[in-house]
């Protein structure tokens, strides 16, 4: 689950408790800063995303989509999680032949999707709410990508502005910053930059994550960065279903502090 289990720490509890801790510890990242403002303060999700992440979020998050060893258990357990989802969409992808594909990584952050999706031929746009990550995701490109492969393009945009015709569009690791009366609007935009492909990775709103909320909401912990937003599947899917997208697979990663489920969606076909 990424911002909010980034800030916690194992500490020696972790260690003498085992399971328990890891547990609680789980518990206190779910429920960093709850699913609302402070008492009678009003919100503005996006404003704070991209406050948060052109500044100590920036820090925190580049260390963790990078090799660093600078890292605590918690931020490496998390770098490890988001690595498999990679992975999986990077699965999903190459087993359709990506090489000369268009695709929109929304919601690039440093490039981890991008790069490697440009280093097997496809023509990524990437974009990014911060920029700060949109200028160190450009670097990192620079840095990986040998002169045969398409360099990716990258701009600081947010969800709902980004622009263009793609054959796959994929989210990965960002509906969790917004609320759930956010999601039509974000996944409308997001289906209809696609034409062939969508894929969308969020915390999932289920008995277990919720009550580890709720129990994290015990544990005293610093000062919020961004708020965490779990979305219950059945209404992503309605979100991509009024866009005209079904969902045609599924996966699920979870490890200690980090929890996505992870939906491929194409267009409807509408029955002869």
């Amino acid at each position: 689950e990424p911002a909010a289990a980034a800030d916690a720490g194992p500490g020696p509890a972790a260690v003498a408790l085992g399971a328990a801790a890891v547990l609680a510890a789980g518990a206190a990242a779910l429920a960093l800063g709850g699913e609302g403002g402070r008492s009678g303060e009003q919100v503005d999700d996006k404003q704070e995303v991209t406050e948060y992440f052109n500044g100590e979020g920036f820090n925190r998050w580049s260390k963790i989509y990078g090799e660093t060893d600078d890292v605590n258990p918690v931020q490496r357990d998390i770098r490890v999680g988001h690595a498999e989802t990679v992975s999986k969409i990077l699965g999903w992808l190459d087993a359709a032949s990506i090489k000369g594909k268009r695709v929109c990584d929304a919601g690039c952050g440093t490039g981890n999707l991008s790069i490697p999706l440009a280093s097997r031929g496809a023509l990524v746009s990437g974009s990014d709410i911060s920029a700060a990550m949109v200028s160190e995701a450009a670097k990192r490109a620079q840095d990986a990508l040998g002169e045969g492969a398409p360099m990716p393009s990258f701009e600081t945009r947010d969800l709902e502005a980004i622009e263009g015709e793609f054959d796959t569009v994929c989210c990965v690791d960002v509906l969790i910053h917004y609320p759930p009366e956010r999601l039509d609007s974000m996944v409308g935009n997001l289906a209809r930059l696609s034409g062939d492909r969508l894929i969308l990775s969020f915390a999932p709103k289920t008995w277990y994550y919720v009550a580890l909320k709720r129990l994290g909401e015990l544990f005293p912990g610093k000062s919020k960065t961004t708020r965490a937003y779990l979305h219950e599947e059945e209404v992503v899917e309605r979100a991509l279903k009024q866009a005209g997208f079904e969902v045609t697979r599924r996966e699920m990663t979870s490890t200690n502090f980090y929890f996505s489920r992870l939906l491929e969606a194409r267009p409807a076909v509408s029955a002869p």
